[in-house]
């Protein structure tokens, strides 16, 4: 097999099984934003390096700035992902509003509502908060890079993100 070949049907299998979650319903979906104990990763990195990402520039007090700010933070960090997997998933889960809340899922539905710009329930944004960025879940950039370090550990990369997650 070709490694052409092979990155084909390793994004064939990817997009298998991220359809395979949307097919089994929104709620099954949700439940695999709860961390498991073998999940949950300690936060990446350290207060200083991600603290220092963000100092070195400002940025925008929008959407495109939240991205390019986590983005920063996350390179600084070695956590994967792209502007265009990060917007494209903020899009999907938010619509790119920083205060959005499923009150209807069931998370919810326990107590646990799905929050912010990627729709992540408070266990996991504890679990893979990034240190040096807000420990409040709603934060436009905490959320990001939070979200983005927890698809890292379970799919590899927010970029391999198709559906609810």
């Amino acid at each position: 097999m070709t490694p052409t070949q092979t990155r084909t049907r390793i994004a064939r299998l990817r997009k298998i099984t991220f359809t395979g979650i949307a097919t089994a319903g929104t709620a099954a979906a949700a439940l695999a934003l709860a961390p498991s104990p073998a999940q949950a990763a300690e936060p990446a990195g350290s207060a200083p390096s991600a603290q220092r990402a963000a100092d070195d520039k400002t940025y925008p007090e929008n959407l495109d700035g939240w991205i390019r700010e986590s983005l920063d933070i996350m390179k600084a960090e070695g956590i994967p992902g792209s502007y265009e997997g990060l917007h494209r998933n903020i899009i999907r889960e938010s619509g790119g509003d920083p205060s959005a809340q499923n009150n209807w899922d069931i998370n919810a539905q326990n107590g646990t509502p799905s929050k912010g710009l990627l729709q992540v329930i408070q266990p996991t944004f504890d679990a893979y908060h990034v240190e040096g960025t807000p420990e409040d879940l709603t934060d436009p950039v905490a959320n990001i890079t939070a979200a983005a370090n927890y698809a890292a550990d379970r799919y590899g990369s927010i970029d391999n993100v198709d559906s609810a997650y």
